[in-house]
This record gives C-alpha cells, structure tokens and sequence, in this order.
C-alpha cells in the first residue's frame, strides 16, 4: 500500500475527463466528473445502440439497411465533455485514459459480452505509419483493459490496416464509406469465432462495417462491436 502511495505521488493519476489531479491519491475519475459522466439511458438503436429521438423507432437511419455485424454497444454520447476526454487518449499521450475507459466497458457491457458469447477481442487497427507517429493504437489500449476484465483473448495481429485513411471527422458520411473502402486486410483464416470490435468512437458506423466485412469474409461467424462514445442519430 505504501509503494502505491508513493507512486501515486510521484505519478499522480489525472482525472480522463477534467485533466486534473484526482484527490484523494489514486482515485481513477474525480467526483465532479464522476457525476457528470453517465451512460446512455433511454431509446436506441436496436443494431448500433445510437440514441433515438423517438420511443417507437427500431433502427437508427443508418441501420435500415443490411449491416455487416450483428450488434454493437456505444456506452456514451459524443459530447463536448467526451471529445477532449477521447482527443488526449489519442494524441496527448494519455494511455491511462483508455486504460480507465476499458475497464469502465467491461463493468458496463460484461452481460451484453457474455450474451454474445466472444471468442476474440479485436481492436480497430491504425495504419502502420499512423502507428509509428502516435506510437500507440487507442483502441489497442481499450481492448487490453477489457479483455483483462473480462478474460477474453486479444489478437493486435492479424486485423491489419493496409490504406491510409483520411481521419473520419473531415468527411462526409459518403466520403467516410469511400474512404473506409479495402482499408483493412485479415492476415489469417478464422474458425467461424464471434468477434468483438472495439474502437473509441462511432459514428455512421463506416470503419467498423468495413473491418466486419473481411473479418467474415475471412471465416468469423459473427461479428459485434463495443464503442466508448457514439453519435446521435441524424
């Protein structure tokens, strides 16, 4: 216990959404953001889980048509409160941030993800120049903390990004799905396993329909997502 004070001391722990150090030393999220950070409640999507505006609604406008995965979950909306949260994961070098997102998913989703009976954990891959830039994956960070969590088996290696794609943000929803086409390569066959997904955000879905579409090209059975944010329906 001690050897932890002293380390929490040292490198004290800053709070994924606020930035600040977290008191008392140790705590993962303050008070305040604790508060302030809440799942999604309320009518979803029935394939994507994006929130709906209406009650009545199944499937979000994007989902009414054939979808290359069964099902995924998005635990929050993409607020202004996430955005910061998820950008320094990304390019601030924070990697405990998806570290404390990840295990935060497995408490959240551990029913859902046993429900879909997953074989594999998948992280979204970044192109190998991307990589060598930011010099980690976020979604890699995310899936290590969930399937520790959860006891599930994590392949890094064989879901590989061969296009460099523009970032998601700067398109469209018809340049993200041109964008995102023949971006990913799977380097071996799979044995008809269920494949869990994980990214840090969705939005039109277009990276992971593309990742599921070879995946099962390649012989997975089914494939299911899991995002930290996820954007409203249009």
């Amino acid at each position: 216990m001690r050897r932890n004070l002293f380390l929490d001391i040292l490198y004290p722990r800053h709070c994924p959404v606020c930035h600040e150090i977290t008191v008392p030393w140790g705590r993962k999220i303050c008070d305040t953001c604790k508060d302030k950070l809440k799942p999604i409640y309320g009518a979803r999507c029935f394939c994507c889980s994006k929130p709906l505006q209406r009650a009545e609604q199944e499937y979000c406008k994007d989902c009414r048509k054939t979808r290359q995965f069964q099902q995924g979950l998005g635990i929050f909306s993409y607020s202004t409160l996430l955005q910061n949260s998820l950008f320094q994961l990304k390019y601030g070098k924070r990697q405990e941030y998806g570290t404390f997102y990840g295990e935060f998913a497995a408490y959240y989703s551990r029913e859902k993800i046993e429900k879909w009976k997953i074989d594999i954990i998948m992280p979204i891959p970044l192109h190998p120049r991307r990589l060598e830039k930011r010099g980690y994956n976020q979604a890699g960070v995310l899936a290590e903390a969930l399937g520790k969590k959860l006891g599930i088996p994590v392949d890094e290696k064989n879901l590989k990004r061969r296009k460099n794609t523009k970032p998601q943000k700067e398109l469209n929803h018809r340049e993200r799905q041109k964008n995102m086409k023949n971006a990913f390569i799977v380097r071996k066959k799979l044995k008809e396993e269920n494949i869990l997904l994980v990214d840090d955000i969705y939005t039109t879905g277009s990276t992971i329909e593309e990742a599921a579409k070879e995946l099962k090209k390649a012989g997975a059975q089914n494939i299911f997502f899991l995002t930290i944010a996820i954007g409203a329906d249009s």
